[in-house]
């Protein structure tokens, strides 16, 4: 089950659970639409992946036991280990590869 983080991992940006903003790579690294946008150029800087939008977990239990309210977000707020700097440079490097061959 996703772990739902709270925030963006560049600007730290609030990311709550029903946000269309948040932005993950398959690893869950989660980031905002501006940042993967205007700055990562949709690379993951931490695995060199692609993102796609974060799902949306039902705010209303419409299954017996599934629901936020059962599997609540991470209160674990994540910053990223690199500078945004580093990011850019990373991302740069690898922004005309392709996604699903990087």
């Amino acid at each position: 089950m996703l772990q739902l983080r709270p925030n963006c991992e560049c600007c730290d940006k609030d990311l709550p659970p029903n946000s269309t903003e948040a932005m993950i790579c398959t690893y869950e690294c989660t980031f905002c639409r501006t940042c993967v946008e205007d700055i990562l150029s949709n690379v993951c800087p931490n695995c060199g992946g692609g993102f796609c939008p974060r799902p949306i977990r039902p705010q209303i239990a419409r299954r017996p036991g599934v629901g936020v309210e059962f599997q609540p977000p991470s209160e674990k707020r994540v910053k990223s280990k690199f500078s945004r700097e580093e990011m850019q440079v990373f991302a740069k490097s690898l922004r005309e590869v392709a996604a699903e061959v990087r």
